[in-house]
């Protein structure tokens, strides 16, 4: 068995516990404007500011604008991702035309697009980190971390073995060009909220 191979196991493995954490979740309160979500098994709650949101909508827009008002895009929903315990809710997911949720009710890692997480202070690291390995482990296409500290967007293409072969950095106010990938998207930032 492959490293990827035995990580793609490990994750179905863990959707029992990542239900069962989800659920003593739900009954207890969490503050509205919070996320939540587990990253290799740590639960992190993180507030949503103004910027964060504003950032997520233009990408958000920018999708409805290319693929239509119909578009499989979802922002902070539970998807479960590859490696240990990844119940992750991405700030912006794009799903394949046809996805549908597995027998459990959960959306499949493996129609996933495209992703784009906005930084927060508190839980760079991860966007970063684990997230971003989790990201190329389940060979999501398209990976766009937006930074409003740093003004600068960080653009992650063809996944190969955990990690992503391309990294491209994109100035606030320059466009990230995705018309070379599946997206066949060009996401202008110049209007992008810095913090």
């Amino acid at each position: 068995m492959t490293v990827l191979e035995d990580r793609i196991a490990m994750a179905e493995s863990d959707t029992r516990w990542l239900d069962n954490m989800f659920e003593r979740l739900e009954k207890m309160p969490v503050p509205e404007g919070y996320k939540v979500e587990i990253v290799e098994g740590t639960i992190y709650m993180s507030p949503q500011r103004d910027v964060h949101w504003h950032t997520i909508r233009r990408i958000v827009r920018a999708l409805e604008d290319t693929f239509g008002m119909d578009v499989n895009a979802l922002s902070d929903v539970r998807i479960d991702f590859p490696g240990r315990k990844n119940g992750l809710a991405p700030d912006v997911a794009k799903l394949r035309d046809g996805a549908e949720k597995n027998s459990e009710g959960h959306w499949r890692y493996e129609d996933v697009e495209f992703i784009a997480e906005v930084i927060s202070k508190d839980t760079a690291k991860n966007d970063y980190g684990p997230k971003k390995t989790a990201y190329a482990l389940a060979e999501v296409p398209v990976y766009l971390i937006a930074d409003p500290y740093t003004g600068k967007c960080r653009l992650f293409t063809q996944p190969k073995d955990g990690d992503y072969v391309s990294d491209t950095s994109i100035t606030y106010g320059g466009d990230v060009d995705m018309t070379t990938t599946l997206l066949g998207l060009v996401l202008p930032t110049a209007e992008f909220p810095r913090d």
